[in-house]
């Protein structure tokens, strides 16, 4: 079963936590919410979210509990991805490779690592 979609902020922060093994709140809230003048609660709001979606764990040390990433911020990104193409496209990848192509600035290298993407689906489709 595929976990829960996340929103961008979400994400945002998963990412921030794959930088570090294990972070408390007042940790991410100073580092990752002040920044972004998000307040503390809401810090722990969105990260108590992200564990009960299954993509961050909780353990307590020392009486406190320090939270890490369960999956790396690549699986999440996935995911919303996928959510992305089902809801909005309608399932077709389509509009965003139209999209992709007529507006986007692609450097050399994402263009080589689409280039191994497609080659990859070819392969996969070849094969079934």
């Amino acid at each position: 079963m595929p976990k829960p979609t996340i929103g961008d902020q979400e994400l945002a922060l998963l990412h921030y936590l794959a930088e570090y093994p294990s972070a408390s709140v007042g940790e991410v809230a100073s580092g990752f919410g002040e920044p972004r003048g998000l307040a503390r609660s809401t810090v722990l709001t969105m990260m108590e979210r992200l564990r009960s979606k299954g993509y961050l764990r909780r353990r307590q040390l020392r009486g406190m509990y320090r939270y890490s990433a369960a999956t790396a911020p690549g699986e999440a990104m996935r995911s919303a991805v996928g959510s992305f193409v089902e809801k909005t496209l309608s399932g077709s990848v389509s509009p965003f490779v139209a999209w992709l192509s007529e507006s986007a600035e692609v450097s050399d290298s994402e263009l080589a690592e689409l280039e191994a993407l497609v080659a990859q689906l070819q392969t996969r489709r070849r094969e079934s």
